[in-house]
């Protein structure tokens, strides 16, 4: 039977602490001038100053505490060492040993993980190699210049974030584009002006039938055949069609079946194991397109700031473990503060897919209503990840987080060193750009009292509008620079984090049942939409009703 939470003596404490609290960020600094240096920490590469979330040491140590009561060493240890953790569906969780150095060794169900893990990276890396020297080329013989990613979920938004992140890294003359939405906009803005003589496609499904990906797939090889037909490139014949298609198409599945009855050669697949969760598998050979844009030696370093995290949560004490006390703090928020969604604002314009990519990491994982055993859960889970990166976000959304009435934790992340160092006249632009950074979070923090406004001679009337309550919550992460090893620590860190609090509510984090029952009723209600009648009786009203306006106005 999975712990009910709410039974150990330091949810009780967190609880009795909540009653009282009295968040005062002005005083506590005030009076204890090395809150900063004691709530500051340094994992891998990252600085992370926890001093302005609302924390004291009662509230901290009674985290810690919960952290023991839960058994989150435990857990860890049974991920690290490939315990079928992942209950509902029977299996191991070893994301950690897609980035362990190829000198471990990992014996799971009598298979070395670790020496299957490098073998697929190095096939990966012969592979980049090729495309990047000129030696991979279409059917006419021109080398690959634009890769085209066909996924979905974790297929997509890992590697299209890592991509978006690592731009200053990629190839030059070498361009990488994603398509996901089973839309098909996706796909015909997505090869449009692109030529086909130097388009490659990977095609990432572990089973290879992903409605959205296989459909996709089917759609991008009709217009690499169609366009290589229309500029004379192939003849039309099937001998040269498949050549066109083994030339232009590669895979990331294990189901090498189906993989030849698409006409991508096998031996262009590149596998992953079951142990792998799709969130969790931009390091795994759904990473390739990242590996043919940024290199095997910087895809190396990026594996190397996973393992460089997976290294900290697994040594570090719980009082200077970054994941786990960010994990923690979240689940204080949650839990007791409150707080339903999380803000991630990076000041790096790099990073403008980091919180899109964190939705599916956090909210896939953790938005779960049952326990690990199938009890219901004891108490509120998940929490609404979202963000978009600063300065942008300042003009938007700040406004509900600096005065609206819901508490909105908040991470800033930001760079010390700038991809792009340019100055607007004699101003750093980078420096201008990270005074918002550390102007947002003091702000938050200490906000601005009334006296402070009617000081700078503010109308009456105008007093309580422009006052700032403080005291809102905020975590800075810095890093020195935005490189692929940082990236990786990144994406390392909010693993973790999310893996603390899918302990400390004794849910599943690894399975995704709820994204099921929608694909499972849009199979049956395609012949609807098709015109059988009875499968459009068989519906309910409203989406009868739907599916009547649909058929009514398509032209």
């Amino acid at each position: 039977m999975t712990l009910d939470v709410t039974t150990t003596q330091a949810w009780a404490k967190l609880g009795e602490l909540a009653k009282t609290f009295e968040p005062d960020l002005r005083g506590w600094f005030a009076d204890d001038p090395d809150r900063v240096a004691s709530l500051t920490r340094t994992a891998a590469d990252l600085h992370v100053d926890l001093s302005k979330n609302l924390v004291d040491d009662e509230v901290l140590a009674a985290l810690i505490e919960l952290a023991d009561e839960v058994g989150l060493a435990e857990r860890r240890e049974a991920m690290f060492s490939g315990e079928r953790i992942n209950v509902t569906e029977n299996r191991s969780v070893l994301h950690t040993a897609l980035r362990r150095p190829k000198t471990d060794t990992l014996v799971v169900d009598g298979q070395d993980v670790i020496a299957d893990v490098h073998a697929t990276l190095d096939k990966v890396y012969a592979f980049a190699d090729k495309v990047r020297s000129g030696a991979w080329t279409g059917v006419t013989g021109k080398p690959i210049t634009t890769v085209i990613n066909i996924g979905i979920g974790g297929s997509d938004l890992g590697p299209v974030m890592v991509y978006e992140a690592l731009k200053p890294y990629v190839k030059p003359g070498l361009e990488c584009r994603f398509v996901s939405n089973i839309d098909p906009t996706d796909v015909v803005e997505k090869t449009a002006g692109v030529d086909p003589e130097t388009t490659l496609f990977i095609v990432a499904s572990k089973t290879f039938t992903t409605l959205e990906t296989l459909t996709n797939a089917r759609m991008a090889r009709a217009w690499l055949l169609d366009a290589l037909e229309q500029a004379g490139a192939i003849d039309g014949s099937d001998a040269q069609k498949s050549d066109a298609i083994a030339k232009h198409f590669v895979a990331v599945s294990t189901a090498l079946d189906k993989v030849a009855d698409f006409g991508i050669d096998p031996e262009n697949a590149f596998g992953f194991w079951d142990w792998v969760g799709g969130r969790y598998s931009v390091d795994s050979a759904v990473g390739t397109s990242v590996a043919v844009a940024i290199g095997p030696e910087s895809f190396s370093d990026f594996l190397a700031g996973f393992h460089a995290i997976d290294q900290h949560f697994a040594e570090a004490e719980w009082a200077q473990n970054v994941p786990a006390l960010m994990g923690l703090l979240n689940v204080w928020y949650r839990n007791f503060l409150g707080a339903t969604s999380h803000a991630v604002l990076p000041y790096a314009q790099y990073l403008h897919r980091f919180a899109a990519y964190l939705q599916q990491l956090t909210m896939e994982s953790n938005g779960k209503g049952v326990k690990a055993d199938g009890s219901p859960v004891d108490t509120d889970t998940g929490e609404v990840f979202w963000g978009e990166p600063g300065t942008n976000g300042q003009h938007a959304f700040y406004q509900l987080i600096h005065q609206g009435t819901q508490l909105i934790p908040a991470d800033f992340i930001a760079v010390a060193t700038p991809a792009h160092p340019i100055k607007d006249g004699g101003q750093d632009v980078h420096e201008l750009f990270l005074a918002n950074f550390f102007a947002q979070t003091k702000a938050l923090a200490f906000g601005k009292t009334a006296d402070e406004v009617r000081a700078e001679g503010v109308d009456e009337k105008l007093v309580s509008a422009k006052v700032f309550k403080g005291n809102r919550p905020t975590t800075s992460i810095m890093a020195p620079e935005l490189s692929p090893k940082v990236v990786g620590e990144l994406i390392a860190l909010y693993e973790h984090i999310t893996f603390t609090q899918g302990v400390v509510w004794g849910i599943d984090s690894f399975d995704q049942w709820g994204v099921e029952l929608g694909k499972v009723l849009a199979k049956q209600i395609v012949p609807a939409i098709g015109g059988d009648q009875a499968a459009l009786d068989g519906q309910d009203a409203s989406t009868k009703a739907l599916i009547e306006y649909y058929r009514a106005h398509r032209s």
